[in-house]
Formats: C-alpha cells, sequence, structure tokens
C-alpha cells in the first residue's frame, strides 16, 4: 500500500511517501528524522491528543478549555471525549486542575487550561 503524508513535526511539511502494510517499509521524502518518525508512528499506531471544554456551574464563563497532558491512540478519541463530556466542575476552576486522572487507563489526565472565576452576584457593590 502506498500512501502520502504530510509532516506535521517541523515547519518543512514535508511530502512523505511510505510503502507498506503492517509498518512502514520504504519512506521517502522526509527531510529530517522526524518525519520518517511521524510517518512510522501514523502507520503503526497513530496518536492524537484533544482539546475540548467542559460545563462550569456559577462561573464568570459557563465553560472552562481543557486538553490532554499526552497524546492517546486515534482510536479511542470518541471514547475519551464521551468521558469528559461527563465532567461537571463548580466554579472556580483553575488552569492547571487535573479534572480526569489516567482517563480511561491511557496514561493521560485532563487537565485545565484557563482559569475560570465563580461569578460575581448581582447586586453586590463592586
Amino acid at each position: 500500500m502506498l500512501r502520502t503524508f504530510t509532516c506535521i513535526m517541523c515547519p518543512q511539511g514535508c511530502e512523505i511517501t511510505a510503502e507498506g502494510a503492517e509498518g512502514a517499509l520504504a519512506i521517502t521524502g522526509n527531510k529530517c528524522k522526524k518525519g520518517k518518525e511521524y510517518v512510522e508512528q501514523e502507520m503503526t499506531n497513530p496518536m492524537r491528543n484533544i482539546a475540548t471544554s467542559i460545563l462550569v456551574e456559577d462561573g464568570e464563563l459557563p465553560l472552562a478549555s481543557v486538553r490532554l497532558t499526552k497524546p492517546i491512540p486515534k482510536a479511542r478519541i470518541f471514547d475519551v471525549m464521551g468521558a469528559i463530556r461527563q465532567v461537571k466542575r463548580q466554579a472556580p476552576v483553575c488552569e492547571g486542575d487535573v479534572v480526569i486522572r489516567d482517563v480511561l487507563g491511557l496514561g493521560s489526565d485532563v487537565i485545565v487550561t484557563k482559569t475560570v472565576e465563580k461569578a460575581e452576584q448581582e447586586g453586590k457593590d463592586r
């Protein structure tokens, strides 16, 4: 099987061709070692990162952005998103807070990337 990739590991964006089935037998077009490693991983075990948001109750914003601390297998994205969708936190939430530790046993934590403070009560002096 012949596959073509655009490398995302550095600004060069090499067009890399890989020929092989379960693993890359021949890789051409990469200008650096990172490109070859990227294509080998994509051919054998593609990994992805997720950035999304969780619900925040009584916050100055209704959502807080979250991300994974390390990539997970591409095939598990929808499972992980299902787990994240179930998360709801009470304000305040702080950047760096872990909202799911070792999500689905994949070795990656879900962490908050934007602090959301508690909403000010209406009618209070500022």
